[in-house]
């Protein structure tokens, strides 16, 4: 039986008093449960099975995904797939570049930690080079101003807007399109005014952004 199941990780907490499925950036099958048998398990994998398969596809799908250097692969910028090479030369010192024909990471001793990590600094710059203007942009036009805009790399929110009106921009906005970028902002700017997501929140948004639906949908296509 096992030969059909899907592969996963299985977390074991003893203080959990249910099993959870869940799936990282990769699309990898996460199982958390307190202690459990193998064929209770199996019994779940296989009734789930289907939901697994679709996830997983969903997830495959999205675009802005951390890119497999063994692959051909891309890096997302303002919404543009733009292609990723690794090129290796003499100097000590990994850097990222985004040249002409596309993003170039020098190397000298091949580290998939130190790539990523260039990537992550490229965003964060670009992020606190770019998103400031747009914040800038929209908060005169709604007449909303956040009291602090702070940028770090977040694992499921693109932003968050607090208590005290301090917006928090995800990094990772700067894989979106500027129309993505835009709704972000325009929705925590939302927040400073109503600290929900009622109906009087979301009149807010449409006010100025009359298609915001269309671009949650196309923000859906993303990962952070």
């Amino acid at each position: 039986m096992s030969g059909l199941l899907p592969q996963y990780t299985h977390i074991v907490k003893p203080r959990l008093r249910h099993t959870y499925l869940s799936f990282d950036e990769a699309g990898n099958l996460l199982i958390k449960s307190p202690k459990v048998s193998q064929d209770y398990l199996e019994q779940l994998l296989l009734k789930k099975a289907k939901w697994i398969r679709q996830t997983q596809e969903r997830i495959l799908k999205k675009k802005g995904r951390k890119p497999d250097f063994g692959k051909d692969c891309v890096l997302c910028f303002l919404g543009e797939e733009i292609g990723l090479t690794l090129v290796p030369y003499e100097k000590k010192r990994t850097r990222l570049v985004l040249a002409p024909k596309g993003f170039r990471i020098f190397y000298s001793q091949y580290d998939e930690a130190v790539f990523h990590r260039q990537i992550d600094a490229f965003y964060k710059k670009e992020a606190e080079k770019v998103l400031p203007q747009i914040v800038a942009q929209h908060a005169k036009r709604m007449g909303l101003s956040p009291s602090a805009v702070r940028f770090r790399k977040t694992k499921r929110q693109w932003g968050s807007c607090s208590a005290r009106n301090v917006i928090s921009l995800n990094t990772m906005l700067m894989k979106l399109p500027v129309r993505l970028i835009d709704y972000v902002v325009i929705h925590e700017l939302a927040h400073i005014e109503h600290k929900h997501h009622q109906k009087s929140f979301w009149k807010l948004v449409g006010q100025h952004m009359p298609d915001y639906k269309a671009r949650i949908k196309e923000l859906h296509s993303y990962t952070t």
